[in-house]
């Protein structure tokens, strides 16, 4: 009971302190004084029928002395609660740690980002009640593609400047997240007969090994002979699978990527680690803005490979750094040979075969473990200190194997 008088007397000192302009003279004088006499009977350890009389005699002046400091209306309260949450939540999220979603698979196997799973035949595509737990689980939106007229279905395809096939690029359009959030989407095409059927996806996500996981299984690349292609041009190049009007033409789940907390607060007392997983913004790397839709200021997760001073060249499939295989990390040993699903460092953009990459004062290079398909250090160079985030420490979504501890 002395713990609720406590409290009631804050109350009472609140309403005191911000409304004594406000009150009658009367009606302070009277709530000074019932405050004075709770707070005599709660030092001397009245017993709790003295200080329970004394609580209602100081509620009764605060009834007719509170504004809006007291009653205080339910709405009020659920605002009052929502906003505190909100800038608890805030603060949490801006200097100790922050959400983070990997989006794309330049940090594959380390970490996930969106991937797409194909159901080849009706009997594999996942139920009603399936499909609700696929969500749940592992945020699964499901993508399905009809035929609209008869025929063989095709892929366009074109060359690249580098000699490789890749299916045709897609155009980013506007669209929706939840049916309310605007994003952007990719759109591509293919083809059934000469029918063009646009598939939309969220605009981080390649459909690319979805088609290929979809009509040519176990194959890496599009089978066509760039030779014969003709430069920059698209190709419609035949799959052999004929469908009627009506039917699926493409079933696939876009699986979310690794969703995960980033330490924020660790960078302020000690130096980044080199192996460490390495978030940054991206508001400073001119050369990576021509690369990339969207806006120039994102959040971006590679491996932090190189320091203020340090030497780094690639000599396929190792890096090295100051002039031995770097250290630190078990994906730079897993890369250096080609264990599992690591390809190997690759050299690309400025770091070709044999070429020597200094690091500036004040800056930091980072890598994709996913060399052979990563956009890095090695086309837009290095990242100021002053646009490093944290490093990457637990994975808390998707609910699957993968949850749990940051590799």
């Amino acid at each position: 009971m002395r713990q609720n008088a406590a409290n009631w007397l804050e109350l009472a000192a609140k309403v005191e302190h911000y409304r004594r302009d406000q009150l009658d003279p009367g009606d302070l004088t009277e709530l000074q004084q019932r405050q004075a006499k709770l707070k005599a009977a709660s030092q001397k350890k009245a017993e709790a029928n003295e200080l329970e009389i004394g609580i209602e005699n100081l509620e009764d002046i605060l009834r007719r002395t509170g504004g809006t400091f007291y009653p205080k209306k339910t709405s009020v309260e659920y605002i009052e609660f929502f906003l505190v949450a909100a800038i608890v939540i805030l603060g949490i999220r801006a200097y100790f740690f922050q959400p983070f979603k990997i989006p794309t698979n330049s940090m594959w196997p380390s970490y996930n980002g969106m991937t797409g799973e194909v159901f080849r035949t009706a009997d594999d595509e996942p139920g009603f009640v399936a499909q609700g737990f696929r969500f749940l689980t592992q945020l699964a939106v499901a993508k399905r593609v009809d035929a609209p007229v008869s025929g063989e279905v095709k892929i366009p395809v074109v060359r690249t400047r580098g000699g490789d096939v890749v299916m045709m690029p897609p155009k980013f359009v506007d669209g929706r997240k939840w049916l309310v959030v605007p994003t952007r989407l990719r759109e591509y095409q293919i083809f059934v007969d000469n029918t063009s059927v646009k598939v939309r996806v969220p605009g981080d996500f390649d459909l690319e090994q979805v088609v290929l996981d979809a009509y040519f299984e176990g194959s890496e690349s599009f089978p066509a002979d760039p030779n014969r292609m003709p430069n920059g041009q698209a190709v419609l190049l035949q799959t052999g699978k004929q469908v009627e009007r009506g039917d699926r033409v493409l079933a696939f789940d876009v699986l979310t990527g690794d969703q995960l907390f980033v330490d924020r607060i660790s960078y302020h007392f000690v130096k980044p680690s080199i192996g460490d997983g390495f978030v940054f913004r991206t508001k400073n790397l001119e050369r990576l803005h021509p690369m990339m839709p969207g806006p120039k200021d994102q959040y971006y997760i590679k491996r932090l490979v190189g320091g203020p001073g340090d030497v780094l060249e690639v000599r396929e499939p190792e890096l090295r750094r100051n002039g031995e295989p770097i250290t630190g990390s078990d994906a730079f040993a897993a890369n250096a040979s080609r264990d599992g699903n690591y390809p190997g460092y690759r050299p690309k953009g400025d770091m070709q075969e044999g070429i020597e990459v200094t690091v500036p004062e004040g800056e930091y290079l980072a890598l994709g473990d996913n060399s052979a398909s990563s956009l890095d250090g090695r086309y837009w160079g290095t990242i100021p200190a002053a646009d490093v985030v944290g490093r990457p420490i637990f994975i808390y979504y998707p609910f699957t194997k993968r949850w749990g501890r940051a590799p």
